[in-house]
């Protein structure tokens, strides 16, 4: 659907995929104490918390991962459909997935946003520890160490965590969603 013809105020999907501790949480925050503070609804899908609940007993492996982004894509979904804004905060390491999530939700509703922050300074951030740990072998399968992250080849928005903070990130998220007709 041409941005011209996408209904105001249609809600949408924001994906936020990158590595661990490149901040997708954070700005996923930011941006959604901003959606609200215009009077918008807003749900924020943190792939944590996920983890702890829905996505319970799934691993680390390919297939596990893909179902996970496919189970967020499922809800993201659902909320969308009762007209609520959707921020998803997920690694999401495969394109293939990512793909797949858009066709869930429904391309015209999705928005690929790559919260891109070099491995460097994730591993400096490392608030859970999970660099350390992989990095003294004491895991295995950590996206961007010892398992891919395919970063998005076209993002609809690129936001680098290195270089800006993250009010000034969701700041350019929204003016974003303006200029898009999202808003």
């Amino acid at each position: 659907m041409a941005e011209e013809d996408r209904p105001p105020g249609q809600a949408f999907a924001l994906w936020l995929t990158g590595l661990p501790a490149a901040g997708k949480t954070t700005v996923a925050g930011q941006i959604a104490q901003e959606l609200r503070g215009m009077g918008l609804a807003v749900c924020v899908l943190d792939g944590d918390e996920l983890r702890r609940g829905l996505n319970a007993g799934l691993g680390f492996s390919e297939p596990d991962r893909d179902e996970s982004v496919r189970r967020a894509a499922e809800v993201a979904r659902l909320v969308l459909d009762s007209g609520i804004i959707v921020i998803t905060a997920l690694i999401s390491p495969f394109r293939s997935a990512r793909r797949r999530a858009g066709e869930i939700v429904g391309a015209d509703r999705f928005v690929e946003v790559f919260v891109d922050a070099p491995v460097e300074v994730c591993r400096e951030r490392d608030p859970k520890g999970l660099y350390a740990r992989a990095l003294a072998g004491e895991m295995k399968g950590l996206t961007g160490i010892d398992a891919p992250y395919e970063a998005p080849s076209e993002p609809e928005i690129h936001l680098r965590t290195d270089r800006n903070t993250p009010g000034e990130l969701a700041a350019h998220v929204v003016d974003y969603l303006r200029n898009h007709q999202r808003l």
